[in-house]
């Protein structure tokens, strides 16, 4: 029977299945597994006769964030199975109500017993060890049973610190099995509450992300499971299960005398360690658990080694199941007739520990060495040994391979080894060393609170903590080290007496205040330390979904915890202090103030000698997005625009609001910004930026493109594509931004392989992806679930990659994935900024390096027609009016193209199933088989529907730059100061024609003499408000019925305000603000005259006479103009480029330029003098020298 003969009609697949079909094969996530277990459970205990109910507690954390999000979602069929959810506040307290549930057997109750699943990360398990020592030694009840679902980072991916949590559970007694897919978590739980009642032990189920992340199609018959309890295993007189009253040392000798033998009986009895592949004369065997265990196939699938291959070489594979405690019969009758054993594990020696322990005492002569972190040097007296595989970070197929092949050629020839090695991915003809793009670093989401409340004074510092705004880490914000959760601030307690410094700042998210950080705030206290606890109060987890706080927690009611535990000095800060109006329950010592006040707020807390707090109150940003989708929360109906025309470019916008949606602008005028509509969360904290560019458009509706009707795309014109065959394997990367739906599309091209009868996996590789870093999925198919032994797509192994971000898909991790003349590629250009840009205003999307780092992975060898880089969104937002069709599009592209080896009714339902804009998404495919099918006729079309902005029309010669410049400077004075800027450009054009023959030296002056005399004062603000085209700009991008709001500083009208931070307040200025500004740039003829009422400030000053420098330095210099000094001199007349900005802004960047300028002279004189020096007589050298 096939896998397709497991499934129901196409039609007939539901999103439920994976809680309601009962038979057959269903397609799920490991999370999701271990949501239906407990109903399995309940289910299997019926069947017998019980009447059991269960119980689920914990705390979230990667790689297990997800999971209460799941269990919410999932609440009727819980319930309905007599199974409660309760998250624990934090993993200790949670693992003590899963000890209680075990306590149901001690008295009266309704149940026969309860099955308990308590879940969390790696550090988790370290803080909940009491706990656990505790209930796991007072043992479960017969009739109930407790799974710890341990969530590892073996990476660190989403952690402080990589974590594995098999020695730790070991030191506490707690058998620990470890899944290697999504299979083996309905098996392995269902054997851990057997195992749990059997013995009387808390039994852990090891999670890590290449299974519990993974999605695969799965049997989820009710039978398929079958227990057995070991028939020769002789418990004691009082049984194993918990009961009261009970000794300590009563329950030491039970747990280690009968409930660990017991543990191992029934490993045994169910052969949950066993022999997968072995050969008749064996002689290398390979020990290994969970992800080793992919990795191990894998890296034999990468060598040409299958199952008949294996024998052959006389290999024997050891799966083993349960890591701790290792079953020593088992394992001995592997080790037996080998002579040597490779043990693959991740992270510390524990199954090579285990295993030398049980093979120590047999007999010498039949005892295979033991080789795994090193090799068998280690073993003869030598220092240490090589090392064959690392205990640090995660192991790779591609290692384990080398390792193999390094053990095979210690026991075959050379001659029987070559073919395997040929088979080595990027050795021999295709040994290649490509270099990726740095990855993208995760940052704040657009309008995330952190932005601006991880800002600290200058002079002062902050301590990190967990959560999101760990990033402020890596933000050059003064942030410094790492604590535990719950840990946060107090390191100072041992620092201060001993420091420089009088004051820290310490940040503590409203989560882990919740669960643990309000102790590190009563330390603190008590020590009496002087540091200011700032409480980032987000109103969700943002972390790991954007889940609610375990329990209430409001702001008025931190304040009066805060002071009820002896903090004297409390304050509020938010983006909306109005909403407090009227509540009165805020403790007494607080304080409300504006987020805006930031600055100044900090600078007082800090000289407060003992413990203060800052609570900083702003909802989460993509909570906030989430809300309002939802309708929870209305949309704000404004929106802010940029003035591209008024916007220097000088990125104080970015400083200010630190947010990745204000974006790059090429323009005709140089590199300014734009407010990414789709990405922007409306927390506009950009108008802050000291600029007149920002423009907040009230009862804005804006207009989208309307979507081109697909009727216009004729179906029957376009042929169907051939579909390629799954072969052997069918290997597909999604790459992309976190947050641009990759997991969505992995998600539907594995319902769709599932649809279609394949087995298949699908693993997500997110980390802090929802933070704009790199998020990736990776699809494997193959005629049957039983095929794929690994999640992950192996090196050289990808036959697609769509890449929804041209920069992750030119990371090092994907480029090794492609292979020559096997890899299809799709890859979107479009430019989506990285936090770079926040930091660095010139910073360059580096789109050309990118696809040469992909196209080199490829090889010279790849067809044309294999590899296609297209500006998708380009094409969508014209074609479906919005760019978050994307990847609908791309995958209609792509099974056009023929890559994907999957019908189109199953794609289609999968679209369907996923019930989010459906007609869209199916639209949107549509037209990614249009463009496959007819890329030029698709483009025509979509820039037909594009209405060019003025933004977007760039000069494309010499003379058309000057020609413009000219125009726009009769408009901004009159045609007399137009011919001026004429002259000068023309001076500088002949007199390069001339001596070099060039233009690169006019084009700098033409744009750079043009920027200083276009300087924007109050008269040109007003003129490019009022006599561009910025207006009717806005008429074609919003609908009728909103108004303006202008965000200005003009210095005439307000004092300065350095308490903020500037030196000038900025002031929110209504509609009324256009006539005004008409009146004023008719006003114009005045600038520069006696009667300029603006004319007489320092900066009009100095922008005046910053033409005259500019004018003479570029007379001086074009004198002694040659080949030799062209590029220098360039380089002179581009530095105002670098002028940009208002007020003290500019001011700053005018002291840069300066510098620039003067660093360039020096070195243009300091290369005359020495030209002059080579060409002159020996005699008359040292008198040029000594001048």
């Amino acid at each position: 029977m096939g896998a397709s003969d497991l499934l129901p009609e196409r039609e007939s697949v539901s999103l439920d299945d994976k809680y309601i079909r009962d038979r057959g094969r269903v397609y799920m996530t490991g999370v999701q597994a271990l949501v239906r277990l407990p109903m399995m459970q309940k289910q299997r205990d019926l069947a017998q006769g019980l009447n059991t109910a269960g119980f689920i507690s914990g705390y979230r954390g990667s790689p297990l964030g997800g999971l209460d999000h799941t269990l919410w979602s999932a609440k009727m069929h819980l319930e309905s199975d007599h199974i409660k959810f309760h998250p624990g506040i934090n993993e200790d307290l949670a693992a003590t109500a899963i000890w209680g549930s075990q306590q149901v057997s001690l008295n009266p109750a309704n149940y026969d017993g309860v099955f308990a699943l308590w879940y969390g990360k790696a550090p988790g398990v370290d803080r909940s060890m009491d706990a656990v020592r505790h209930a796991n030694s007072a043992g479960t009840s017969e009739f109930g049973g407790v799974l710890l679902a341990v969530g590892d980072d073996h990476g660190a991916t989403s952690s402080t610190l990589a974590g594995s949590s098999d020695t730790i559970l070991a030191a506490a007694m707690v058998p620990v099995l470890y899944p290697s897919s999504v299979q083996e978590y309905l098996d392995f739980g269902l054997h851990g509450w057997a195992m749990s009642r059997f013995s009387g032990l808390w039994v852990a189920l090891k999670c890590v992300s290449e299974t519990v992340e993974c999605a695969a199609s799965v049997s989820v018959d009710s039978d398929r499971v079958k227990t057995n309890l070991p028939a020769n295993f002789i418990p004691p007189p009082n049984g194993l299960h918990i009961r009261w009253p009970d000794s300590p040392l009563d329950q030491e000798s039970r747990l280690i005398n009968h409930k660990l033998p017991a543990a191992m009986e029934y490993a045994r009895a169910n052969n949950l360690d066993r022999v997968v592949i072995d050969a008749p004369d064996a002689r290398l065997g390979i020990a290994t658990c969970g992800k080793s265990y992919q990795d191990v196939r894998q890296a034999m699938g990468m060598l040409g080694i299958d199952d008949t291959a294996a024998r052959l070489l006389g290999l024997r594979v050891y799966k083993i199941g349960m890591v701790w405690p290792l079953e020593p019969e088992g394992a001995r009758n592997f080790a037996a007739g080998l002579d040597e054993i490779l043990v693959i594990e991740e992270k510390r020696s524990l199954i090579e520990a285990q295993l030398k322990e049980a093979l120590y005492n047999t007999p010498k002569e039949g005892r295979p060495y033991i080789v795994g972190k090193f090799d068998e040097q280690s073993q003869t007296g030598s220092s240490g040994g090589n090392r064959l595989l690392s205990a640090a970070g995660e192991l790779t197929p591609l290692s384990v391979a080398r390792v193999l092949i390094n053990r095979l050629q210690r026991i075959h020839s050379e001659e029987i080894v070559a073919p395997y090695v040929a088979h080595l991915p990027f050795s021999g003809e295709d040994k290649r060393q490509v270099k990726g793009m740095l990855p993208r670093l995760p940052f704040y989401c657009s309008g995330c609170p952190h932005n601006i409340s991880t800002k600290v004074p200058e002079g002062s510092r902050a301590l990190g903590g967990i959560g999101c705004h760990a990033m402020a880490t890596w933000m050059n914000r003064r942030t410094q080290t790492i604590v535990q959760m719950g840990g946060e601030g107090v390191p100072w307690i041992g620092e201060a007496p001993f420091t420089k410094t009088k004051h820290v700042f310490a940040n503590l998210g409203d989560g882990t205040y919740f669960h643990s950080g309000l102790m590190a705030i009563r330390a603190a206290v008590a020590a009496n330390v002087p540091i200011t606890y700032k409480i980032l109060f987000n109103d969700a987890v943002a972390m790991t979904g954007g889940q609610p706080v375990d329990g209430e927690l409001t702001v008025p009611q931190v304040t009066r915890q805060l002071q009820a535990e002896g903090v004297k000095r409390i304050v509020v800060m938010t983006d909306d202090p109005k909403k407090y109006r009227g509540i009165t329950d805020f403790a007494s010592s607080t304080s409300i103030q504006h987020r805006n006040d930031l600055d100044r707020i900090q600078k007082e807390l800090r000289e407060y000698p003992q413990v203060s707090a800052l609570i900083y109150d702003q909802t989460c940003a993509t909570e906030k997005r989430r809300r309002r989708k939802r309708a929870i929360e209305p949309e704000p109906a404004r929106q802010v625009v940029i003035n591209d025309l008024v916007c220097e470019g000088c990125g104080d916008c970015s400083i200010k609001s630190n947010c990745l949606s204000v974006e790059p602008l090429e323009t005709e005028f140089g590199r300014k910004r734009t407010i990414n509509q789709d990405s922007c969360n409306k927390d506009f904290s950009c108008t802050t930026g000291f600029c007149p560019s920002f423009v907040t458009i009230v009862g804005a509706r804006a207009r989208k493109p309307a979507p081109i009707p697909t009727d216009e795309v004729s179906v029957k014109d376009i042929p169907l594509p051939r579909i390629p065959e799954v072969g052997e394997g069918f290997n597909i990367i999604v790459a992309g931004v976190g947050g641009s739906g990759v997991i969505t599309l992995g998600a539907l091209i594995g319902m769709a392989s599932h649809m279609d009868g394949h087995g298949v996996s699908v693993m997500d590789t997110t980390g802090l992806a929802q933070k704009g870093g790199a998020a990736t999925s990776h699809v494997r198919i193959a005629h049957n679930p039983e095929d794929i032994h690994a999640t992950r797509v192996g090196a050289g192994a990808a036959d697609l990659l769509l890449g929804g971000d041209i920069l992750t898909s030119a990371s090092d991790g994907i480029l090794s994935s492609l292979a020559r003349n096997r890899t299809r590629v799709l890859v979107n250009i479009a430019e989506v900024p990285t936090a770079d840009f926040v930091n660095s205003p010139d910073w360059q999307f580096p789109v050309e390096g990118a696809r040469k780092a992909i196209l080199e992975a490829l090889g010279d060898s790849s067809a044309q027609d294999d590899a296609f880089f297209i500006d998708v969104r380009n094409l969508v937002v014209p074609l479906m009016g919005d760019a978050i069709y994307t990847n609908p599009f791309m995958l209609g592209f792509a099974w056009q193209k023929g890559w994907i080896p999957l019908t189109l009714e199953s794609l289609t339902r999968a679209i369907q199933l996923n019930r989010v804009a459906v007609e869209e998404n199916l639209s949107s495919f549509l037209w990614g088989r249009r463009a496959a099918h007819d890329l030029p006729a698709t483009i025509d079309l979509a820039q037909s529907q594009s209405a060019p902005s003025s933004a977007s029309k760039i000069s494309s010669s010499l003379d058309e730059i000057i020609a413009v410049r000219a125009d726009y400077l009769t408009a901004y004075q009159n045609k007399a100061y137009a011919d001026h800027y004429l002259n000068l450009v023309e001076h500088v054009r002949v007199a390069e024609s001339n001596t070099t023959g060039t233009s690169t030296l006019t084009e700098a002056v033409a744009r750079y003499y043009f920027k200083l005399l276009a300087y924007k004062d109050e008269y040109e603000v007003a003129r490019l408000y009022t006599e561009t085209s910025f207006l009717r700009d806005l008429n074609a991008n919003f609908e009728p019925g909103y108004s303006l709001r202008f965000h200005l500083a003009p210095p005439t009208l307000f004092t300065p305000s350095p308490d903020k931070g500037d030196f000038v307040a900025k002031k929110t200025f209504g509609p009324w603000m256009l006539p005004l500004f008409r009146v004023l740039a008719k006003l114009r003829f005045l600038r520069g005259t006696a009667f300029d009422p603006f004319g007489k400030s320092k900066e009009r000053r100095t922008e005046r006479a910053l033409i005259g420098e500019y004018e003479r330095t570029m007379m001086d210099l074009i004198d002694g103009l040659n080949d030799q000094n062209l590029e220098l001199i360039t380089e002179i007349a581009s530095v105002p480029e670098y002028i940009r900005g208002y007020g003290h802004v500019k001011d700053r960047h005018l002291i840069t330029a300066r510098e620039m300028k003067e660093k360039l002279l020096a070195r243009l004189h300091q290369d005359i003098i020495v030209t002059e020096v080579q060409s002159a007589p020996r005699g008359a050298r040292e008198t040029i020298v000594s001048h």
